[in-house]
């Protein structure tokens, strides 16, 4: 899908994205607020790279990074003064920025991601809505600007392929995710090992905080959307929040019938993070785009405020419409 460039916004492709890295330095990489894997792998792996050619680098993430990542994640440079570069990987929206947005939302220089839902913040783009993980891109910036690929970095890129793919199940995944995949295999990541802790391994209270959340799960619209709530009490009583919820949303996709499963994080006292995972004909991104958030099709995210009440209504009164469209599409088409 070709984007529009728009006034304040200068949109890149590869080669000038790379040719961009070259030319600067002093960066400072900023990741999103409640970091995944593929925010964390982009950020470190362009930190590494950039290194290699001598440059000097930082990398701020708005929260606490959790442990599990301790494998690629390291200390990084300590940037003073203010001649740098900032730049944002895997940031759709600097809302996302989270306590970073104050400081560098108005100031980033440049943004690599792979979300159809960017809302060219920076001053440069550089945006492939087609990759399946923005590690996919920066593994092929490294390429470009002929930068030595080295153990630490592979771990990093492929830590963010897989985790932004589900393990290579989604639909995002192409011919070229594998390719990169495969070429990632050639250096000491044990894959295995990374994929166990990734998407195998819980702490017991995640465990218990799932529990919770499922028993309370209701079903919408003749079982098609399942709805899972994380309130602040859960959170409370099982000591599991913040970058501990991370996997919460991805309970909804298995349970047959359903193409529309949402999961209600409560994060305020009047505000929940909504995460929408859907399956065709629905399109998360178009449905959390109208609650001011946005996402790629098959998952998205958006902040609601209200209470939960509120929010649930509002959550799935926008998935109901979404649904009663494409009824009314088959009914037409037959």
């Amino acid at each position: 899908m070709r984007i529009k460039e728009n006034a304040s916004c200068r949109l890149l492709n590869l080669s000038q994205t790379a040719r961009f890295l070259k030319k600067h330095d002093n960066y400072v990489i900023l990741t999103h607020a409640s970091p995944d894997g593929d925010t964390l792998g982009s950020a470190y792996a362009l930190y590494y790279g950039l290194k290699e050619i001598g440059k000097c680098a930082t990398v701020l993430c708005p929260e606490v990074i959790p442990s599990k990542y301790d494998y690629f994640v390291r200390e990084t440079d300590h940037i003073k003064g203010d001649n740098t570069t900032v730049i944002a990987v895997d940031v759709a929206d600097k809302s996302l920025l989270g306590s970073l947005k104050d400081e560098f939302g108005d100031r980033v220089d440049l943004t690599i991601d792979h979300h159809i839902s960017n809302t060219m913040y920076a001053q440069n783009l550089y945006l492939d809505s087609a990759a399946s993980a923005t590690c996919e891109i920066i593994y092929e910036l490294l390429l470009k600007m002929r930068v030595n690929v080295n153990d630490i970095t592979a771990k990093a890129l492929y830590t963010g392929i897989a985790t932004d793919t589900g393990c290579f199940k989604y639909s995002c995944v192409t011919a070229k995710t594998h390719i990169i995949a495969a070429e990632l295999y050639e250096f000491e990541l044990d894959a295995a090992k990374i994929n166990k802790l990734m998407f195998d391994t819980k702490s017991r209270k995640l465990v218990e905080l799932e529990k919770m959340v499922l028993e309370g799960a209701e079903y919408h619209f003749d079982g098609r959307c399942m709805l899972l709530c994380v309130t602040a009490d859960m959170q409370e009583k099982t000591g599991c929040s913040g970058t501990d919820l991370e996997g919460i949303a991805v309970l909804s996709r298995s349970v047959e019938g359903v193409i529309a499963g949402v999961t209600l994080k409560q994060t305020g006292d009047n505000e929940f993070k909504a995460s929408l995972r859907t399956y065709p004909p629905l399109n998360a991104s178009a449905i959390c785009k109208q609650l001011g958030g946005g996402g790629h099709t098959a998952a998205a995210g958006a902040t609601v405020n209200g209470s939960l009440e509120e929010v649930k209504s509002k959550v799935l009164g926008f998935i109901e419409k979404a649904l009663e469209e494409t009824d009314d599409r088959s009914a037409t088409c037959k």
